[in-house]
């Protein structure tokens, strides 16, 4: 038998086979379905309880009770597995290197296998008034006849800005090893969950529109509350997913041109009036020397 060919063995490892066989990877993959199922019945409970109360505009209520439950699940999930729970965030750190091709299938699976069985216990004790008022709680775009409900093109242009907003706020502090250490976890988390929060009350209290029911940020929860319910929820249940793979891909393709360095002032602050007097030659070049704006000594790489 000969040598192991060289190029299979790097493709191996490059995909990240080898954790395939590694007992700490299904650990990680059963904790995402668990915290999946467990963030679908929370999360789609809670929302459906402020959209039923009597306020003026529970709408508003929403955003704020997204905040509180994304973060707790966060700053319990992000040191067991990386508290992804949602294909968005395995995806946005399979394309950074952060997690390997092997361990983001076994991921998504575990999402989509956990937002189905979430959604199965709450249909199974939610009152079927509710079920059927507000869609199992699961990503709705309207049906064929609501003249009133947004597009599902406008939905998709939603989807992708709003993903993109959580990507540029949350994931580029995450990824980000200095500033996470020195930010401390819950920080960190409090900025992600900060701007999943923004990003659904921009879309439920800004754009929303009769039959929409907001943006999904999570493709597997879209899906397994349309494999549970059915019904208007397949129609559009494309755009909960093209709309965060096109947001993942356009943000990495950002982020790898975002600058490593930042400008450290010195010395002396010049306005936009000087600076110009000075490119016109009225201030000589050794008054406003390079070394006045920014030093080597101060850049920090970002690691």
């Amino acid at each position: 038998m000969g040598p192991k060919n060289p190029s299979i063995g790097k493709f191996q490892a490059s995909i990240g086979a080898h954790e395939i066989f590694s007992p700490e990877t299904w650990k990680a993959a059963l904790t995402e379905l668990i915290a999946t199922a467990s963030l679908m019945f929370t999360l789609s409970t809670c929302i459906i309880a402020c959209l039923d109360s009597h306020e003026v505009d529970p709408k508003l209520s929403v955003p704020f009770v997204v905040f509180i439950i994304v973060f707790l699940f966060l700053i319990v999930t992000v040191p067991l597995s990386g508290g992804h729970m949602s294909p968005v965030f395995t995806f946005i750190a399979t394309l950074k290197g952060v997690t390997t091709l092997s361990r983001a299938l076994l991921y998504v699976l575990a999402q989509c296998i956990g937002s189905i069985i979430g959604f199965y216990i709450l249909k199974c004790v939610m009152d079927p008034r509710l079920v059927n008022t507000y869609s199992l709680g699961g990503c709705a775009i309207g049906g064929k006849g609501l003249n009133s409900s947004i597009s599902q093109y406008e939905a998709l242009l939603l989807e992708f800005s709003c993903t993109f907003l959580v990507l540029f706020l949350g994931v580029t502090l995450a990824f980000d090893k200095k500033r996470s250490k020195n930010l401390g976890l819950p920080m960190v988390c409090l900025v992600i969950a900060g701007a999943m929060a923004l990003a659904v009350f921009m879309s439920v209290t800004v754009t929303g529109r009769a039959g929409y029911a907001g943006v999904g940020l999570n493709p597997a929860r879209c899906l397994g509350a349309a494999l549970v319910h059915g019904g208007s929820l397949w129609n559009g249940l494309w755009v909960f997913w093209v709309g965060p793979i096109l947001a993942c891909l356009i943000y990495y393709s950002v982020s790898i041109n975002l600058p490593k360095d930042h400008l450290v002032l010195m010395d002396e602050e010049y306005d936009v009036l000087k600076l110009a007097i000075g490119s016109s030659g009225t201030i000589t070049k050794g008054d406003i020397s390079k070394e006045t704006f920014y030093s080597a000594s101060h850049i920090s790489q970002t690691t």
